[in-house]
């Protein structure tokens, strides 16, 4: 196969890896002993979860069961999806330069991103949930949070799906955020609200922010990191097209393992956690006596939280506006209202002083927040939730700024214990994305390696492209993750490479780049739309 280029030159058959080597009888085993064993291991934790918060009481309803289990899987479908639509980020190259066999390369990948996904630290898990409309967090046990979480999730994996078929390297992030855009638009309208109001503005533009950009900062950085190893390496090795069947020399192989292994690792750590998210909401929803709360808090971190609680809520009443005594006040809904539109308003202040209040005394009453009643949890958790995110809008507009620095330290404590008790990723779920992620990058990933490795440049990926579009996707998923913002690392790995071949003067093939370019600017609002229409049709089936 050759394609056009630039000054005759081509992309050779006498330097094309091999892709069609087929996997051994053993890694199919391990394969399949892996995915089974994954799914029995979340099954067990799930059922111990239970019977540890019934307390030995006999479930009698096994509804929310049937639909945890399919939600369930399709949430770690859309992980395993995840993971064969993006193995060609970290593989592409390593794969293009023969410093690693190509289904040696997969594994290697599948096994970091399991990694990258158990010592991932959450925050951008939570960080997509605020995307998500208030009301339907709040009620995500109901039939409309049913129907929020499989629409956005099956429109995700549908359009990932379709750019994979393509052999598209879209962006599985931008596909997510899309979706969950989408669920909140059709939320709003099908309340008569007005479609923006269905959508937390401030988070996704900073989430749009950080999709928007990674792609130029992966595309500038990468085409600068190329000129400076010109400048300052000259040996010619690592800027020649690999020969066939040969590795490339140690230090530059070793190289570019080291930055396929970071890429593969940053993955997991970031991509992993969106699927985190939604499972937590899907379990939450489910079975909320297990999942809503950590149970795991002690009883002293539990004491310690109710004299916060205490403490808090007396401030907070004593600098609150008074309140007409004829004028009844629903604590919940005023903060319902102030965290979906952000308007402060006189009521906000006291609501959060009785909330805060409130949760206090029902985990005195309790001795614990595992000693909660059943019939308690899910209203203690959303009250919690709806303290934090409060307080963290009041941060945010700077209303802080006007009190006491103790008493916003107080209130920024008893925020950070409440986030304790409710922001939570129990290891068998880590264990789970980690397993189907894994898993996922070992299927299905040569078309998009074809794209990225021979039909973003004119001419065969070198040594030093391969390493400098890598090493700048590592650094790029790292920092991302640290600030708990999610990226795209196709975006990131495969802009990477249009700027080494625009640095190297290879030149790009302009229909690809016109590919790459429409999936880009259809990502988001194909998703939109998809999720919106699947949030309407199962909000009607539900």
């Amino acid at each position: 196969m050759t394609t056009a280029s630039v000054d005759g030159k081509h992309h050779s058959d006498y330097a094309r890896p091999n892709l069609n080597a087929k996997p051994n009888i053993l890694t199919i085993i391990l394969f399949i002993g892996l995915l089974v064993a994954g799914l029995l291991y979340s099954a067990f934790s799930i059922s111990d979860d239970v019977t540890a918060t019934n307390h030995g009481v006999p479930v009698t309803n096994w509804v929310p069961f049937i639909l945890l289990g399919v939600a369930l899987l399709i949430a770690l479908a859309f992980e395993f999806v995840n993971g064969f639509h993006d193995t060609a980020n970290a593989v592409a190259t390593v794969i293009y330069t023969n410093a690693l066999p190509a289904n040696f390369a997969v594994i290697w990948s599948g096994f970091f991103n399991f990694l990258g996904v158990l010592f991932s630290s959450g925050a951008v898990a939570f960080g997509i949930i605020s995307l998500l409309p208030v009301e339907l967090i709040l009620q995500v046990g109901s039939s409309s949070g049913f129907a929020m979480v499989f629409a956005l999730l099956i429109a995700a994996i549908i359009w990932n799906l379709g750019t994979w078929w393509l052999g598209l390297p879209a962006s599985s992030s931008h596909t997510l955020i899309g979706s969950i855009i989408g669920v909140g638009v059709a939320n709003a309208l099908m309340h008569g609200r007005d479609a923006t109001s269905g959508v937390d503005w401030s988070q996704a533009s900073k989430v749009g922010y950080s999709l928007l950009l990674s792609p130029l900062i992966g595309f500038c950085a990468a085409a600068l990191l190329l000129y400076a190893m010109k400048v300052v390496v000259k040996n010619k090795d690592l800027f020649s097209e690999p020969k066939k069947g040969k590795a490339p020399p140690a230090w530059i192989r070793g190289l570019l393992i080291l930055t396929c292994t970071g890429v593969s690792f940053a993955h997991g750590s970031n991509d992993g956690q969106k699927g985190m998210g939604l499972i937590m909401l899907i379990l939450i929803g489910c079975v909320p006596t297990a999942y809503a709360l950590n149970s795991a808090m002690t009883q002293d971190q539990s004491a310690a939280f109710v004299a916060l609680s205490e403490k808090t809520s007396a401030q907070l009443t004593s600098i609150a506006p008074p309140v007409a005594p004829s004028a009844k006040m629903d604590s919940r809904e005023v903060l319902s209202d102030y965290v979906r539109t952000k308007e402060m308003n006189p009521n906000v202040v006291p609501a959060l002083g009785a909330i805060a209040g409130s949760i206090g005394q029902q985990v005195k009453e309790s001795g614990s927040i595992a000693g909660l009643p059943t019939d308690a949890v899910s209203n203690v958790r959303n009250d919690m939730y709806l303290a934090s995110e409060s307080i963290k809008i009041l941060e945010k507009k700077k209303e802080l700024d006007k009190l006491d620095k103790e008493f916003v330290g107080d209130l920024k404590a008893f925020k950070s214990q409440t986030d304790t008790a409710t922001k939570f990723i129990p290891t068998w779920v880590k264990v789970a994305v980690a397993i189907a992620l894994g898993l996922g990058t070992m299927v299905g990933w040569k078309r998009i390696v074809i794209t990225v490795g021979e039909k973003i440049g004119k001419t065969h990926l070198t040594y030093g492209q391969g390493a400098s579009a890598e090493l700048v996707a590592m650094c790029t998923i790292f920092a991302a993750d640290h600030y708990g913002l999610p990226v795209s690392t196709t975006q990131v790995l495969s802009s990477g490479v249009a700027g080494t071949m625009v640095a190297n003067g290879s030149g790009m093939q302009a229909s690809t780049i016109r590919s790459l370019a429409l999936a880009w600017l259809l990502t988001l609002p194909v998703a939109m739309c998809l999720s919106a229409m699947l949030f309407f049709l199962f909000s009607q089936i539900f």
